[in-house]
């Protein structure tokens, strides 16, 4: 039986992760993580991490950047991998991240979709292919409850083009500030939030006389929640810890 612990387990994703878990006849929620601390029928929810304490194999976190800390010493202590699904960390928190994996198993990924890394490797075989003839634009849309600008997914998508690129683009993410031309090594990144779009990316290749698009369109949040649960299961196999992320399930997959 995998034993999960749930951060944000009462917020739009973490009720979709519940629910998914709740299904599987493997899995067993020991806890959930709410700053409310609200009771559910099958499993605890505490409002801090320090108040854990038990057996569980792995925590998925779909809450907030402002919980990495608190999550971060748990597994630490605890020796918990850590599949963190949360979105809009600073480049301190990223740096905290890289110092857990050097302690225990962590996975982190700005979109758990399947689909969305089997995306970002077909953009960067699009950009090594295309080179610098074609400009390389991507639009985000989300719900209008997200909080942070460009989703975690553009970037994403925008570090594959730049594997794949001759040179080393600069993200450009505003055109008001500045009025000139577009130049030749950037990759515009636009974002769009509006209604409760669930999530949709799109990678544009334009050149003088040609389009090429490609694009991926959530239909649910179950596709990110199935994807953090698959993560979960591959986590719990790995003995050694360390920084890892889809592209690593997605080799293993295929």
């Amino acid at each position: 039986m995998l034993k999960v612990l749930i951060s944000g387990c009462n917020g739009h994703m973490g009720k979709v992760v519940t629910a998914l878990c709740q299904e599987a006849e493997d899995v067993e929620i020991v806890a959930g993580f709410d700053l409310l601390g609200r009771e559910t029928e099958d499993f605890p929810v505490l409002s801090s991490p320090s108040s854990f304490s038990g057996e569980a194999h792995v925590l998925i976190d779909f809450s907030s950047p402002a919980a990495l800390p608190g999550l971060l010493e748990l597994g630490i202590r605890e020796n918990i991998p850590l599949v963190l699904a949360t979105t809009g960390y600073s480049q301190e928190q990223l740096a905290l991240i890289q110092d857990a994996a050097r302690r225990i198993p962590v996975f982190r990924s700005g979109n758990m979709s399947l689909g969305i890394n089997v995306l970002a490797g077909l953009v960067k075989k699009a950009a090594a292919a295309l080179g610098k003839d074609f400009d390389v634009e991507i639009v985000e849309r989300h719900h209008n409850r997200k909080v942070d600008a460009p989703s975690g997914t553009a970037l994403l998508l925008a570090d594959a083009a730049k594997e794949g690129l001759p040179y080393t683009p600069e993200y450009i993410y505003e055109r008001q500030s500045f009025r000139r031309p577009r130049d030749k090594r950037e990759i515009g990144i636009s974002s769009v939030r509006g209604g409760n779009i669930v999530g949709d990316h799109e990678v544009i290749f334009a050149s003088r006389d040609e389009l090429i698009e490609l694009r991926h369109s959530a239909m649910s949040r179950e596709v990110f929640a199935s994807g953090a649960l698959r993560a979960a299961r591959f986590l719990v196999g790995i003995k050694t810890p360390g920084l890892y992320s889809m592209s690593e399930l997605v080799e293993q997959i295929i």
